[in-house]
């Protein structure tokens, strides 16, 4: 896609817990009430399978009746899913907002996917091999998630140097194209064709830790052990997506290896170094305007930032 056949672009980036889904909501509706429509894209690797709704804190229907929403529901929980795969149905789905008139606001604390379509991270020329990505997934299953780390670590240091070690998927990843092609850097970024916006979310880490408790308690009081029971009667609990934080705490409850109080517990300590890996990541992004929402939705300086940004690519 070129500049002209894309729509302006506003990233919502920030940690876990840091209010991004609000924000995002917040601010289509607010450039709504000043005639400028906007969709939203969810930038979240855990967001894309059907089902897994609760322990992802995916948006409701109501929410997205309010707003038009994209890369949510996109496969069942045992497919495999890319970044590759998201850029094209990001792309996708750039191309029919920008034919609507619309702004796009890009949210979601999975930062490859954000880079991926705000930076033009050129994914498809990354190698993949179906037997090598078997051999890969095999060895996770048989030997864990260490035995892969070292692996890359030893093949590619300097991916792995790049790569979240906690999260199997990216590992895997990772350690099929080491493999396939060694340690050699990612592709250059192509750019994503005109101006973007980057705004994110920052939180004081206690109030972070209080809201990330509080959310692990109620998404189980919601039903997430009962979202759990009947994902696991219909797929393969070994698939990658149900490592994920939350579905496995609420399948160690169902197989009895955890109390409920202790799956919490468990939910809220994975989730808070989550946030702190996410926020490392995003420190490597040069362009991010920072808002601090601590104390309110810091919607106000959210709108302003997007008016201005939107009044200067009129000028383009």
């Amino acid at each position: 896609m070129t500049g002209a056949l894309l729509p302006p672009l506003v990233v919502v980036a920030g940690a876990t817990a840091t209010g991004k889904t609000a924000l995002s909501l917040a601010l289509a509706e607010a450039l709504a009430g000043r005639g400028i429509p906007a969709e939203i894209i969810s930038a979240d690797s855990r967001q894309v399978y059907r089902g897994m709704d609760i322990g992802t804190a995916k948006v409701t229907p109501e929410e997205r009746a309010r707003v038009p929403h994209h890369g949510l529901d996109l496969v069942d929980p045992d497919r495999q899913f890319s970044a590759a795969d998201f850029a094209a149905h990001a792309s996708a789905a750039l191309a029919g907002i920008a034919d609507r008139g619309a702004v796009a606001i890009l949210v979601g604390g999975t930062g490859f996917y954000l880079r991926t379509v705000a930076c033009g991270l050129a994914v498809d020329e990354l190698p993949w091999d179906a037997e090598v990505r078997a051999g890969v997934e095999a060895a996770l299953a048989s030997g864990g998630l260490p035995a892969l780390v070292e692996e890359l670590q030893s093949l590619a240091p300097t991916r792995a140097a790049v790569v979240d070690l906690h999260n199997p998927r990216r590992v895997v990843r990772a350690l099929e194209i080491a493999r396939l092609q060694g340690d050699v850097p990612l592709p250059q970024p192509r750019g994503y064709g005109r101006a973007v916006l980057w705004v994110g979310l920052s939180v004081e880490l206690p109030v972070l830790r209080d809201r990330i408790r509080s959310r692990a308690r109620a998404q189980f009081e919601a039903g997430l052990i009962d979202e759990t029971r009947a994902l696991v009667a219909c797929f393969d609990a070994s698939m990658p997506s149900f490592s994920g934080i939350g579905y496995a705490e609420a399948r160690a409850v169902l197989e009895g290896r955890l109390a409920y109080d202790d799956a919490i517990a468990e939910d809220a300590r994975r989730n808070l170094l989550f946030a702190r890996r996410q926020a490392t990541w995003f420190r490597r992004e040069p362009d991010v305007h920072w808002l601090d929402s601590t104390l309110e939705l810091p919607l106000a300086e959210a709108s302003s930032r997007a008016l201005g940004y939107l009044a200067s690519l009129s000028q383009e």
